[in-house]
């Protein structure tokens, strides 16, 4: 027979840490808010239950069928997913306010409704009106796709439980409360509670869910991390909002791989899935400009043609300005320090400029190479020849170290119509080389400028 003990004092709800006294913060990590009372009578053993409702069967009487992933009919969506939504699958779609959450996951609403199948929108931010407005106007309307504005995690369960829907999308998790927690909506035990019961009506009904989750300051999903190891997948959104371009990445995924990035083009019509964005992130002009050099980076397993964009001009301050925008500061001091150092490159007394193009952020050394030649082509006030790409990353003794993945690059470099590769050693004898691409091996960065100069090939 179980025993009752009596526990007193208060427990840290996100890592369990125990304190005699009730405190705002965990001693253990830090984190505010999540201390509460952890007294009262406690069972001290569960016993075995005397009737198991599903009993245990052989692995190979199992149905697979049941967990193979349906297309959403947003391919980009797809692309992320593993191949589409798996049933009884809960996937949570974290990114910051106004970056498109919403407007996506109402898009693949629609578009799972158009085909047939039965689809529960629940907006706990939005009344049913104002979704209705949204859905207009990126032309998400169907038959099939159901609205309702709940609060409570009652009747958000009860509407699920009354439509059977085929799949269900709730924004926000943070808006939902559960009367049976003490707390508002949000908070760590509110949060915690309505998610595990979400998460248990899918798996027993077998309906997909998507959970719309907000993000911290600091980037990371609202609520206990707990939330991220329920869930079988963990989709991130990212982008600048002044920038029309959305990045789409699975941060978790047990049913496909994690190394897929999405892209897609946020409007006023709605937003667009882009399956080649290399266009989105090269200037529009007919010649060439000194100051620009453009590389090939990887999002995931997908490359991205990105174009590096510098301008160095005389200081009139005795401190030269160093702005940066898409691109890391600290690297850019290192590959301007090692071009000053190794490649003779006077620019201690320079302002220096250095943005992408699109918007896009780059932050993969690959893209060293590529900074350098920028900075060397605006010092010198020479474009680089027309079809030059380069990858490297940069070492601070002036060496040009490999990149991963670069067949993948040069091939994507080589589709585009680029015709030189300025890369590093190593790279002809191991990867095989597109037909209408040379590529120019660079040990360091000055014969890297040399030769980008010159026009040498081979």
């Amino acid at each position: 027979m179980a025993t009752k003990t009596t526990r007193s004092g208060y427990r840290c709800t996100e890592c369990g840490w125990t304190s005699v006294k009730w405190v705002g913060r965990c001693g253990e990590c830090q984190a505010w808010g999540t201390v509460v009372e952890a007294g009262g009578p406690t069972v001290a053993r569960t016993a075995p239950a005397r009737h198991v409702a599903t009993p245990a069967v052989p692995i190979a009487q199992i149905d697979g069928a049941r967990a193979q992933a349906r297309p959403t009919g947003v391919g980009e969506f797809d692309r992320v997913l593993g191949g589409g939504l798996v049933a009884g699958a809960v996937v949570l779609v974290a990114g910051e306010p106004g970056i498109g959450k919403s407007t996506l996951l109402l898009d693949v609403a629609a578009r799972a409704a158009t085909e047939g199948r039965t689809v529960l929108y629940v907006s706990g931010e939005e009344t049913a009106a104002q979704v209705r407005s949204r859905a207009e106007r990126i032309g998400a309307l169907a038959d099939g796709l159901y609205l309702a504005s709940e609060h409570d995690l009652g009747a958000v369960l009860g509407q699920i439980e009354r439509l059977a829907p085929d799949l269900v999308v709730v924004d926000s998790v943070q808006t939902i409360a559960s009367s049976e927690v003490d707390g508002s909506p949000g908070n760590v035990g509110q949060v915690r509670e309505v998610a595990a019961a979400l998460i248990q009506s899918a798996k027993s009904t077998d309906t997909a869910m998507l959970l719309v989750g907000h993000v911290t300051k600091e980037g990371s999903i609202a609520g206990p991390r707990v939330l991220e190891h329920l869930v079988d997948v963990v989709v991130q959104f990212e982008g600048d909002r002044h920038s029309r371009l959305r990045l789409v990445r699975a941060v978790k995924n047990r049913y496909g791989p994690t190394d897929e990035v999405g892209c897609f083009d946020l409007s006023d019509a709605g937003i667009t899935g882009l399956a080649d964005p290399s266009g989105l992130f090269l200037s529009q002009r007919t010649t060439q400009v000194p100051g620009t050099c453009v590389t090939i980076t990887l999002e995931g397993r997908r490359p991205l043609v990105t174009e590096v964009q510098a301008l160095v001009a005389p200081s009139q301050i005795p401190t030269p300005r160093r702005a940066t925008s898409g691109l890391d500061a600290a690297r850019v001091s290192m590959i301007t320090a090692v071009l000053d150092r190794r490649a003779g490159a006077p620019l201690g007394k320079h302002d220096i400029y250095l943005s992408t193009v699109g918007g896009v952020r780059v932050t993969e050394p690959a893209s060293d190479l590529a900074v350098a030649l920028a900075l060397a082509s605006s010092l010198r006030d020479q474009p680089l020849p027309a079809g030059t790409v380069a990858l490297g990353e940069v070492g601070l003794a002036g060496e040009v170290r490999p990149a991963t993945g670069v067949a993948r690059r040069i091939a994507e470099a080589a589709r585009l119509g680029f015709t030189r590769a300025l890369v590093p050693p190593g790279v002809r004898g191991s990867e095989p080389v597109p037909p209408g691409l040379t590529v120019v091996e660079v040990p360091d960065v000055a014969s890297a400028v040399r030769t980008a100069f010159e026009g040498r090939g081979s």
